[in-house]
């Protein structure tokens, strides 16, 4: 089965429009989706890049874009009181919660990125707290003290590091990235193109 690798970061806005069209279109291709859980944070460091040096004016016209976006998706997008914020304990605990449901892990690590995001980005909470990890993780029926346990763990922060440096080695440079066999789309506006080449590949496996 077709898959697309999905770098994200929930401090990131188009990240957080990927993660809900991007399942529609592996659902109309046919393609699973790998959750990877990215410290964009680490990654710029590594680049050099400094994701607040940005003319206001720039600034200014990205969240009015963002507003068009979500319009035309119908996402309750609002931008929160707390930009940036610290999110290597909410990737980490994605990463936890999908160790420890095995028979369905990209599904676990959907369902909490997913309701990290909405968290953030819809309902402007406060995701770098404990507590209020702890919440979301219950409200998925898990348990959050062995996943915030988990998470807290020097196996999840190795795996973390390793994503977020495999990345890297494979030319991501920033979020949301997705990558269909080896070639990479970087942004939510690339996601027609990733469909694109969902669609032909299926054609020349004669899926359709």
């Amino acid at each position: 089965m077709p898959s697309v690798d999905f770098y994200y970061d929930f401090s990131s806005t188009n990240s957080y429009f990927a993660a809900f069209m991007l399942p529609q279109i592996c659902a109309r291709s046919g393609a699973v989706t790998r959750w990877l859980p990215l410290h964009s944070a680490a990654l710029f460091r590594g680049t050099g890049f400094d994701v607040m040096a940005m003319a206001p004016s720039k600034a200014r016209y990205l969240w009015r874009d963002h507003a068009r976006y979500a319009e035309a998706t119908g996402l309750p997008f609002r931008r929160p009181s707390r930009f940036p914020i610290k999110t290597a304990l909410a990737l980490r605990c994605v990463l936890a919660v999908g160790g420890l449901d095995a028979n369905d892990e990209a599904r676990a690590r959907m369902n909490l990125s997913q309701a990290l995001f909405r968290s953030y980005w819809e309902r402007d909470e406060n995701i770098a707290d404990p507590e209020v990890l702890a919440s979301l993780i219950r409200g998925l029926k898990l348990d959050p003290d062995a996943i915030i346990a988990r998470a807290n763990s020097q196996e999840i922060r190795e795996e973390l590091r390793k994503i977020t440096s495999d990345a890297a080695e494979r030319g991501v440079f920033g979020v949301p990235t997705f990558f269909v066999n080896q070639e990479m789309f970087w942004g939510k506006d690339r996601l027609d193109f990733v469909e694109q080449r969902l669609k032909r590949d299926r054609r020349t496996d004669g899926l359709d």
